[in-house]
């Protein structure tokens, strides 16, 4: 397959970050990043490979962030490190933990903005949420996010910080020289579902998804990541070609007419073209099915022939494809309802009886603004629950 061109975007970017003392941050730098820095300060190139696979270790399996702490590294090369770099991640301004147990973290980044992280725990599993913009620059009119003018990309050390400060939080790093087993880790998923289309900021979203899959770091397999896009088509094979994780597509309705309303990048690229990428994207990436994202919407896209139609287009394009029924997730001043629930329910059953897995989602964090599509990082909205929000506009 023919590699496409980088979709760009007028978004500001910022150089890798470095502290005030003009150190580096070894966080987010790929292997190849992280050797050419090291022998950069006076590595001997024939250490490189092997100094480069120590520190990686204790950055991303160990989660340790002072050199004096790398004990397999002599003293004078531990001060090297010192003086020239910074392992550093997104400080936590806020963190919110839900009636379900859903936790929300504010992080603070490079030039004072802020996003939003949500940790998800489910019997078996726990699932991150990880942004990959400030803001987003789709405007999709059901979403909250969407609502908030995209600032700028966030860095790969930035996208790969969010997973590292979660596990700070769930005290999820494993002993110095250990392994924490598969089936002991609390964060096992990433969703990259929160602010921000990734496949605007491909680069630093491939970067940080390699570090979390590599297998002497934090080890997640490629299988454990869905990335979710609302349909940045050219994108969609390079995905499969350069990271081959999970794919997502925030779908939503069925017909161009509806879709351009709901997702305006359909505008760009239409429902056929999109169908027709995400029937190649299994082949190419040997991924499992491909997961359908459609939000409930009363009256705008759950009637019975929007879910024969759903059907037709996804059998149509032979692809293999489950659909996520997402009940709305409603906040202050939206446009929408949500469908009732015996709309939706009519709406996978006939999914199902197609042939298609159709589980309905539990929403999750909906008292504390971490639902589906409400992340929103402005701080004093990310500071407040769904209940002050709705009392101050008059909602409660």
């Amino acid at each position: 397959m023919e590699p496409t061109a980088p979709i760009t975007q007028d978004v500001m970017t910022i150089p890798r970050k470095t502290d005030d003392t003009g150190k580096r941050n070894l966080v987010g730098m790929t292997r190849d990043q992280l050797r050419d820095a090291l022998i950069a300060v006076g590595t001997p190139e024939k250490q490189a490979k092997m100094r480069t696979g120590q520190v990686w270790q204790w950055i991303y399996q160990w989660g340790v962030r002072d050199f004096d702490v790398m004990t397999n590294l002599a003293k004078p090369y531990r001060a090297l490190l010192a003086e020239n770099f910074v392992i550093e991640i997104p400080e936590v301004v806020t963190r919110q933990i839900s009636e379900d147990g859903t936790r929300k973290y504010l992080v603070r980044i490079a030039g004072g903005h802020e996003v939003e992280v949500v940790y998800i725990p489910e019997e078996g599993r726990g699932t991150l949420c990880i942004s990959s913009q400030v803001g987003c620059t789709l405007t999709c009119s059901f979403c909250h996010t969407g609502t908030q003018k995209l600032v700028r990309n966030l860095t790969s050390a930035e996208i790969v910080g969010q997973i590292m400060v979660a596990r700070d939080d769930l005290n999820e790093w494993p002993e110095p020289g250990t392994r924490k087993p598969d089936e002991a880790r609390l964060l096992s998923n990433i969703v990259l579902m929160g602010m921000g289309e990734p496949l605007y900021n491909f680069e630093n979203v491939r970067d940080a998804m390699l570090i979390a899959m590599d297998p002497e770091g934090i080890q997640l397999s490629r299988r454990r990541i869905t990335l979710s896009t609302s349909g940045v088509v050219p994108e969609i094979a390079r995905t499969a070609e350069e990271i081959g994780c999970l794919l997502a597509i925030s779908f939503h309705a069925t017909t161009d007419e509806v879709r351009d309303k709901l997702v305006p990048i359909n505008k760009r690229w239409n429902i056929e073209e999109l169908l027709k990428s995400l029937a190649a994207y299994p082949k190419v990436s040997n991924s499992e099915r491909i997961t359908f994202e459609y939000v409930m919407l009363n009256g705008v896209n759950d009637s019975v022939e929007d879910a024969h139609r759903l059907v037709d287009h996804i059998k149509r394009h032979k692809i293999a494809a489950k659909i996520n029924l997402i009940p709305f997730n409603e906040w202050p001043g939206a446009p929408y309802k949500r469908s009732s629930n015996n709309r939706i329910h009519a709406f996978a059953d006939i999914i199902h009886e197609a042939g298609f897995a159709s589980p309905i989602r539990r929403p999750r964090g909906e008292d504390i603004m971490a639902a589906c599509g409400q992340l929103k990082s402005e701080t004093e909205r990310a500071r407040k629950s769904k209940r002050q929000i709705e009392a101050e506009a008059g909602l409660g």
